[in-house]
């Protein structure tokens, strides 16, 4: 049998070391997102969106493993997280954040296929029915990862956006990206692994 693909293992962008940053090139990438704005510790419609991906996702891989006889390993949950002011990520002002929540999506499922599996989600999260199936390609991006608690995020934060981005000649050029190789439901804070990504474009001399 088949070994299942595991995007984790298979793409470089899912891999990142940890006490320094590394500038990647991310490849352009299908995902299921949802958009919503608020703290996500708080916020009912944060909840509604990640159960809606992850019900859309396993609908889709069980229909690709049934109809396409292809199987893989449903992606990690990752988020694209803006503010009006980047300090409120390293402040944690959570109230001020704009998020889309998104999972990975193999390149050989249609549209139309998506379309089904949001179809068959709705039944069982009727939130379903905000997932978007859209492709985002980031290109140049610093990524590092970070292993602890989602709030201990802020000084790594910080001397990217201070430290790193200024001393490389860097600007931002995309949404702050996390991507959550860890479950929060069955690992302790301390053991959380998150890869922290900016995407980026050199400053005009």
């Amino acid at each position: 049998m088949a070994e299942k693909y595991d995007v984790k293992r298979e793409l470089p962008s899912y891999t990142a070391p940890r006490g320094r940053f590394e500038i990647i090139e991310v490849p352009e990438h299908a995902y299921c997102m949802v958009d919503g704005h608020g703290d996500p510790n708080t916020a009912p419609e944060y909840a509604a969106a990640v159960a809606a991906l992850y019900a859309v996702s396993y609908a889709a891989k069980f229909q690709s493993k049934r109809e396409l006889d292809r199987d893989y390993v449903v992606g990690p949950l990752e988020g694209l997280w803006s503010a009006d002011d980047p300090a409120a990520f390293v402040t944690r002002e959570k109230s001020a954040w704009s998020w889309t929540m998104m999972i990975w999506q193999p390149d050989w499922l249609t549209p139309e296929l998506v379309a089904e599996a949001i179809a068959k989600a709705m039944a069982k999260a009727p939130a379903a029915g905000l997932v978007r199936f859209e492709r985002l390609a980031e290109g140049s991006s610093v990524q590092t990862l970070h292993v602890g608690p989602y709030d201990d995020e802020g000084p790594t934060l910080a001397r990217l956006h201070h430290e790193f981005m200024p001393e490389h000649g860097l600007r931002f050029n995309g949404r702050h990206h996390e991507v959550y190789l860890g479950d929060p439901r069955r690992t302790a804070p301390e053991k959380l692994r998150t890869i922290l990504r900016q995407p980026v474009a050199r400053r005009a001399e």
